[in-house]
Formats: C-alpha cells, structure tokens, sequence
C-alpha cells in the first residue's frame, strides 16, 4: 500500500497567507512537531525555481518525521524533487495520466465533490480521495460545497482511503463523525494559528477521537 488510512489523519495543506516574519519551511516543522501525518505543498503563485528549491527543503524535512510529502498538481516539481507523489484537481491531470508519470510506487491523491469522480479516480489509479469542501471555506475560493451525505457515500462507493476537507476546525471536526472519513486536510486551521504546533496536536486528537467514536472504540 502506497498510502495507508493511519499517514492520512492529519493532512496539512500549506498556505504563504499566513507567514507573517517566519518561513514556510519553520511552519511545516511546527505542524510535524505537533503531529501532522501528512503535508501537501501548495504553490500557485511561486517562480519554479525557488518552488524547487523549497520542495526540496521540505521532502527532506518531511523524510526526517517518516511523513509522506506531495506537490499540488505539479508533477514536474514533484518528479524533481523526488516528492513522495502528487495530488490534483478534477481540472487538472487525470489519475491515470499522472501514474504513467510518475510510476507505481509514488502516491496519487485526487479531489472529488460526487460519486462519479470518486469512483473514476479510483479506477484511474489514485490512492486516496479529497473531498470538499464539507464547511464553508475562504482557503479555496473555487472549492464547491459537499454535503455530509455526498461524504459519506463517496466513502461508501470507494475502497481507497477518504480524507474530507474545507472549513475544519477543531469546533466543527466531530461533525464528521460517521462518514466513513480516515481523516481531515486542513490549511488555516493549522497555518493561520498562533501556535502551529498546539493547534496540530489537538486537531490530531479531536479527529482519532471522531473517527474512535465512529467506529466505537475508546479513543
């Protein structure tokens, strides 16, 4: 398995939005400290040099905790800087397409609002599903919402792991619970805290919690 439920708890999507005086690299080992499983670089605006340049520091920072890393839609960078794999958009490349690519043994995630494109991504290859946004978010300002009962069949239709994402917070996570979720992705609720490392250890709580609640284990 190229990506097992457990590495896809806590799955941190960055964001320069909020980097004030500290680098990206600072506030992704901040997120690792505090106990992020997975962390996705996400870069629309970044010159492709330096955007290399920091998936580089970051694969390797990432290497350090035994936490996957992967790019956002670029699987140039990603194969460049020998990212763990890459995740895309229903507007960009297919599965498929970009396991040809990149080979069978990288990781492929793929974003998914309905039954159809989850179950295609699934066919095509991907091996874990992002699906959103399940709360109102001002991350994604193209992101298209999806309703509890779109999650929870999505996670129903599909054998690959399901993460949910957009809106979560620690106040609203255990609305979750039942969906059939292994986890979340998130971007300002880790990124736009004050205390990045605190903010990732109790959202890694709050979402074992859920997920104990869900299947009735004690957490």
């Amino acid at each position: 398995m190229r990506c097992s439920k457990e590495a896809l708890r806590l799955y941190g999507v960055t964001d320069r939005s909020w980097l004030g005086d500290e680098t990206l690299y600072r506030q992704v080992e901040k997120a690792l400290k505090g106990g992020a499983t997975f962390i996705q670089l996400r870069e629309k605006d970044l010159e492709q040099k330096k955007f290399l340049e920091e998936a580089k520091a970051l694969k390797k920072l990432c290497g350090e905790y035994q936490v996957p890393f992967v790019i956002n839609d670029d699987v140039g960078i990603a194969l460049s800087a020998n990212a763990d794999g890459v995740h895309v958009g229903q507007s960009d490349m297919d599965a498929s397409e970009v396991r040809s690519i990149l080979g069978d043994n990288k990781i492929i995630g793929v974003s998914a609002q309905t039954v159809e494109q989850a179950v295609r991504a699934e066919r095509q290859g991907a091996d874990y599903l992002g699906v959103g946004a399940v709360f109102p978010t001002d991350s994604k300002k193209d992101a298209n919402d999806v309703s509890y009962d779109t999650l929870k069949a999505i996670c129903n239709a599909v054998s690959i792991p399901v993460i949910a994402i957009g809106g979560i917070t620690r106040e609203n996570v255990k609305e979750l619970s039942g969906s059939g979720v292994c986890g979340i992705a998130v971007i300002s609720a880790i990124f736009a805290s004050r205390d990045i490392e605190a903010a990732a250890r109790e959202l890694k709580e709050l979402t074992f919690a859920m997920i104990c609640e869900r299947d009735g284990i004690e957490a």
